[in-house]
């Protein structure tokens, strides 16, 4: 890495990435533990999609194709940014990406009839989308949220100890030493970014793993697990009774605001979900930010909210109260 390299990395979302590493688990036949709540709510779905086309294209083999990583420019970036460049990209390059997956192996007939095809792309495309429609868009909202929390927190440990210590803070495999990004991975390579910067993409998805992605048509890419994603999926009820502990200490639309509070959120998305007018939820979280129990920080235009580490603790001991008093 140059100094030109470092002084255009930035951070990226990439809703394709999630397409891939979420398709990826599920063709291993093992969902990881942090997964199984959304899996449980998309498998009645899947049948809706050619998932045995997915299969192919994303098999549970050491690679993903690079073209499932590429063409995320910025935290803005979308599903119908991304998969319009799947849809236009050659067939030779979809070959390419292919074979690579499927190196020592020959590919499967699917796989063979797409890449023979010139409007093979159009239709991976196609199918994406269709995925994405059943089992990511619903939940891409909270998803987001995580990783603006995440990249919140990158922000802050950079002005803390710099750009080497923010990289090597991503994951476990990764370090830097001088001008060399270091990823501890079975395969031996090198790559010179030639000044084109780096882009950093948190993602809910590729937990545990690192991905590095190469691209022939901007920076390459770092895929690395975003903070925060085992309180995505699983977080206590956020429905109170007038006997609830908690409720009763702060108030139900209180408590309740605490217990969503797991995964960040907006004021609107939280008097959305609570039935409540978002004045109403304003104000609460004014009380509650004024307490220690929330905090709050600005990512674009938007402010999101997360219940503090205090709050963690009273809300996990409310809801083990409640389990003990439910057994009594």
């Amino acid at each position: 890495m140059s100094a030109a390299d470092l002084r255009r990395t930035r951070f990226a979302y990439s809703p394709l990435a999630e397409i891939a590493e979420s398709l990826h688990m599920i063709a291993s036949g093992r969902i990881h533990f942090l997964h199984r709540a959304w899996f449980a709510t998309v498998r009645e779905d899947l049948h809706r999609v050619d998932m045995r086309l997915l299969a192919a294209i994303v098999p549970p083999r050491r690679f993903i194709a690079d073209f499932l990583f590429t063409d995320a420019s910025d935290t803005a970036t979308t599903i119908e940014d991304q998969l319009r460049v799947v849809a236009v990209m050659p067939a030779t390059a979809l070959r390419r990406d292919m074979e690579e997956v499927w190196q020592g192996e020959p590919m499967p007939a699917a796989v063979r009839q797409i890449v023979a095809d010139p409007a093979g792309p159009g239709r991976v495309a196609d199918t994406l989308w269709r995925y994405w429609s059943v089992a990511l868009e619903p939940h891409w909202r909270s998803m987001r949220a995580i990783l603006d929390e995440d990249v919140a927190f990158r922000a802050t440990e950079l002005t803390k100890g710099g750009v080497g210590a923010m990289l090597a803070g991503l994951h476990e495999s990764v370090s830097v030493v001088g001008d060399v990004l270091h990823i501890d991975k079975p395969v031996a390579a090198r790559e010179d970014l030639a000044g084109a910067g780096l882009r950093l993409v948190p993602s809910v998805f590729v937990w545990p793993r690192v991905i590095f992605a190469i691209s022939e048509s901007g920076p390459c890419t770092l895929t690395y697990a975003a903070r925060g994603v085992g309180n995505l999926w699983s977080h206590p009820d956020a429905a109170m009774t007038y006997e609830d502990p908690l409720a009763a200490l702060i108030g139900r639309s209180r408590a309740a605001i605490l217990c969503n509070l797991a995964v960040p959120m907006t004021t609107t998305e939280l008097a959305i979900k609570l039935g409540q007018s978002a004045p109403a939820v304003s104000q609460h979280l004014a009380v509650l930010r004024r307490s220690s129990l929330a905090t709050s920080w600005r990512a674009g235009r938007r402010v999101l909210y997360r219940r503090t580490a205090l709050a963690d603790s009273i809300v996990a001991a409310n809801t083990a109260a409640a389990a003990t008093a439910g057994e009594a």
